[in-house]
């Protein structure tokens, strides 16, 4: 993606390093990777090492997006993807990077990343892309003669852009898993109150003692009336 473009060069300069004018590197004279023969293509036609050798941030930037990644589609293609694709394009030339990005993707190897190539990267994985384009690029290296003097550089540079280049994907992000649903407790069942207790009812008293107490009642009574020849009889009538 086009947003990656100042960490993807940002990472590859810590790589390239400084100056260098090594006779056994067949890109000659470089500074910060950026080439004398690209340099006076796209900066300044007539530079010459000492103007290399000063070379600002800004041409930096136009130096790397001209000519890689620009050349690579690095703003189309997928996050990590682009920066492990840049990367080998600054070390082995754009057409070779693009052609073994496709030869992972499964499409025609023709060095020129359009439509059918970006489909292809966005249809798989990108963990699965970046590591493939690493691999082949380091048996890539391998290869070449002048393996015995930069390889063990070579060999921490792409071990540095496959982690580096993982770790782009992950800026996408994934869709949080749903938190798992929590228990939802049952419902305690009703507290129903419990009938007050019945008081037993006593038992009846007999009738026999209920009439004895109305008799001394009526009794009573007479007497304060001054009927007192009636208790007399009353009371023989109730034992007779």
């Amino acid at each position: 993606m086009d947003r990656n473009f100042q960490r993807a060069l940002s990472l590859v300069l810590k790589t390239e390093g400084g100056w260098s004018d090594n006779p056994a590197d067949p890109g000659g004279a470089t500074m910060k990777g950026v080439t004398l023969a690209n340099f006076r293509r796209y900066v300044q036609a007539n530079a010459t090492k000492d103007d290399l050798r000063n070379i600002t941030d800004a041409q930096l930037a136009v130096v790397y997006r001209k000519f890689y990644w620009d050349a690579i589609a690095g703003s189309a293609l997928p996050d990590g993807i682009d920066y492990a694709v840049f990367d080998f394009a600054v070390n082995s030339g754009p057409d070779r990077a693009a052609r073994y990005l496709q030869a992972v993707l499964g499409v025609a190897q023709d060095g020129a990343i359009g439509p059918a190539t970006l489909a292809a990267a966005a249809a798989k994985p990108a963990g699965f892309v970046i590591d493939h384009v690493c691999d082949a690029r380091l048996a890539f290296l391998e290869k070449l003669p002048t393996w015995p003097t930069f390889g063990k550089g070579w060999s921490a540079r792409v071990a540095s852009v496959r982690t580096e280049a993982l770790k782009m994907t992950a800026q996408t992000g994934q869709p949080a898993a749903p938190a798992p649903a929590q228990p939802v407790p049952a419902p305690k069942p009703p507290v129903v109150p419990s009938a007050p207790p019945v008081a037993a009812s006593k038992p009846p008293k007999p009738a026999s003692r209920a009439a004895g107490i109305a008799a001394l009642l009526a009794l009573a009574a007479m007497a304060v009336s001054g009927w007192w020849h009636h208790v007399v009889t009353f009371i023989q009538g109730f034992f007779q």
